[in-house]
């Protein structure tokens, strides 16, 4: 189905956008639990984020994603840790990532198609799930990996 989906899909994208750009938020509590998310349309854990929509700043997105997906409420200005290639994805996709550590969740939406689960994860008890590029993204702001150019 997934790649039904992205094979009608992406020559549409492709026209409507040269580039695409998604924009995801490392939710940080007491400075060691991440906010993960789990996707009803594909597997693993995630960052939680989205699309960048026309006209619309990356922070702006980013909060929007992120209180549409968990309920978190950005606050202050968050941290951009790097934009990087998401190849995988689709030939021109980026995706910047910024750090929050300023934010409030007043509610937990209830699980849904999109986002079928919440939780924050202990950094040193990450799911097994956790795509590579939440695994390595978390191994760069955390335990001093070298920031890589790609997703």
């Amino acid at each position: 189905m997934k790649r039904i989906l992205k094979t009608i899909l992406m020559p549409y994208w492709r026209l409507q956008r040269g580039m695409t750009l998604g924009v995801q938020g490392v939710i940080v509590r007491n400075g060691e639990d991440i906010l993960m998310v789990r996707h009803g349309y594909q597997p693993g854990w995630h960052l939680p984020g989205g699309g960048v929509e026309w006209r619309e700043t990356l922070l702006s997105a980013l909060a929007r994603e992120v209180e549409e997906e968990t309920g978190v409420v950005v606050k202050g200005t968050p941290t951009l840790h790097g934009v990087f290639a998401n190849f995988h994805a689709a030939p021109s996709d980026h995706v910047a990532v910024f750090v929050v550590r300023q934010w409030e969740q007043p509610t937990v939406p209830p699980p849904r198609f999109e986002i079928m689960e919440q939780r924050f994860f202990p950094l040193k008890a990450l799911p097994p799930e956790i795509t590579r590029g939440a695994k390595r993204r978390l191994a760069e702001i955390f335990d001093a990996q070298p920031v890589g150019q790609h997703w």
